[in-house]
């Protein structure tokens, strides 16, 4: 009889999609050839996202593991939506039926659900199958907590246009380092957020992407049940860090990173805004202006606006994007690189010694995996409740005076990002801390995985829970 198997439901965007099949790679590693795992590939609604998926999926069915990959049918997209969450939200559940009838039809038998935290409207598919389903978090403690109170928490966050909020295993957290699809204008988006929440807690364990290392306050909270009080909240598997590492076919180092072996040790400063990082005309020109003054050598990788109906960056053009003789005069101490660029083989680097980040999770994950501090600029999504946890919890990065707590200001100065890469570069006690801070997390992120740790734990406990059949199905 073929190896039971997991079927897992990623979302299409790509952080999401690569963090959820990383962490399916660890538990097929865990369960020593027992388990299987068959991925059931969405249709993203866009071209761009779903030649981004089908690359993903070419790669990882290459690699030689039991991993199936099956595509499901395509569906028409929903119309009359108000917001993107609520496009997501109805699109991923339109897929329900064609979920139903792949897990109907594998050949193996069926050992769990895993659901990615975007895709909780099909935790329930397949319905008849008494099998345990959980949620894979691709992103923080701090955001599940959030997101676990969420139904009973609007209140708060509308009532309060000013002061703080209360998270569970947080100091208070203030209003513009919440989320900004659920609060300001954009409050209407609270209802579908709310209904994952809800969704949570149908669940037989979430799966998250953390550590007790990392995040040790927000888990006990949730643990503890301070969260949804009075109601047992499924339970957590901290697994993480997980991060994917491809391997690598070219013989040739990158540019990038041949650059930095020119350089010192923990001397250079590099910025990068993820996937979706673009920033406007008028905002490169405060960043060159900070990189120039402060004098720190620096690589930066500067992003075009997006395609029409596209969200993700083109190459630069940098004579028609950077100040006039910005490059000739920061010669030889920077590098200004006009696409994508290996962020993993950056950061790991010993020239990099600071990381002016966007605070998506992976990214921040992968700058604490090498020990590399941050000076947080949070651009969308949860990174604004990312950077907080960064600064306030972990202690790991060096604030701009645009995000001092009271107000999150989008728009950066020269004199506010020279002023942090400063402290951030070793100038600063604050910066020094963060630096320390960060190598203390290095260390503690690698024992969480390594055999004995905590997330090595508990990764073998949930591997054998699934394997023996022990994980109780939702009720």
């Amino acid at each position: 009889m073929a190896a039971a198997t997991i079927v897992f439901l990623p979302c299409w965007e790509s952080g999401h999609f690569m963090s959820m099949v990383a962490a399916g790679k660890r538990m097929l590693d865990a369960s020593g050839g027992a388990l299987s795992l068959t991925v059931l590939v969405m249709q993203a609604p866009t071209a761009a996202k779903a030649s981004e998926v089908a690359g993903h999926v070419r790669r990882e069915a290459a690699s030689g593991l039991d991993i199936r990959f099956q595509n499901l049918p395509a569906v028409e997209p929903p119309t009359g939506y108000a917001a993107p969450e609520e496009f997501n939200f109805r699109y991923t559940q339109l897929h329900a039926p064609h979920v139903e009838e792949a897990v109907a039809g594998l050949a193996s038998p069926v050992a769990a659900i895993v659901v990615d935290l975007f895709c909780t409207p099909l935790l329930d598919a397949a319905g008849e199958l008494a099998v345990p389903r959980y949620v894979y978090f691709a992103s923080t403690g701090a955001f599940l907590a959030l997101m676990l109170r969420l139904p009973a928490f609007r209140e708060e966050l509308t009532a309060r246009p000013e002061g703080a909020v209360h998270v569970p295993g947080l100091p208070p957290v203030p209003l513009p380092y919440m989320p900004a699809c659920l609060s300001g204008d954009k409050i209407g988006n609270y209802e579908w957020f709310a209904d994952y929440g809800r969704r949570f807690m149908d669940a037989s364990g979430i799966i998250i992407n953390s550590s007790i290392e990392l995040e040790r306050g927000v888990l006990a909270a949730i643990a503890d049940g301070r969260c949804v009080p009075g109601r047992p909240v499924p339970t957590v598997h901290a697994i993480g860090p997980v991060i994917w590492f491809a391997e690598r076919k070219q013989q040739q180092p990158h540019v990038c990173v041949r650059w930095l072996d020119t350089q010192l040790p923990a001397s250079v400063v590099f910025l990068c805004f993820g996937s979706k990082g673009f920033v406007d005309r008028a905002q490169v020109g405060e960043v060159a202006a900070g990189l120039e003054r402060g004098g720190h050598r620096f690589l930066w990788v500067l992003r075009g606006p997006p395609a029409a109906g596209s969200s993700h960056p083109t190459d630069a053009d940098l004579d028609a994007m950077l100040p006039g003789g910005f490059l000739t005069r920061t010669q030889g101490r920077g590098l200004v690189w006009p696409a994508w660029a290996p962020q993993k083989e950056v950061l790991a680097h010993p020239a990099v010694g600071g990381f002016v980040t966007h605070c998506g999770w992976n990214s921040t994950l992968e700058s604490l995996w090498f020990g590399v501090p941050m000076v947080p600029w949070p651009l969308y999504g949860e990174q604004h409740l990312n950077a907080f946890e960064l600064v306030t919890a972990m202690g790991v990065a060096v604030p701009m005076k645009s995000m001092d707590g009271s107000k999150v200001e989008p728009f950066v100065a020269a004199a506010e990002l020279e002023q942090a890469v400063r402290g951030l570069m070793g100038g600063t006690e604050e910066g020094r801390k963060a630096r320390e801070k960060a190598a203390g997390l290095k260390a503690a992120c690698r024992k969480a995985v390594a055999e004995g740790g905590s997330s090595h734990a508990a990764l073998r406990k949930l591997v054998s829970e699934i394997s023996s059949g022990g994980g109780a199905p939702p009720q």
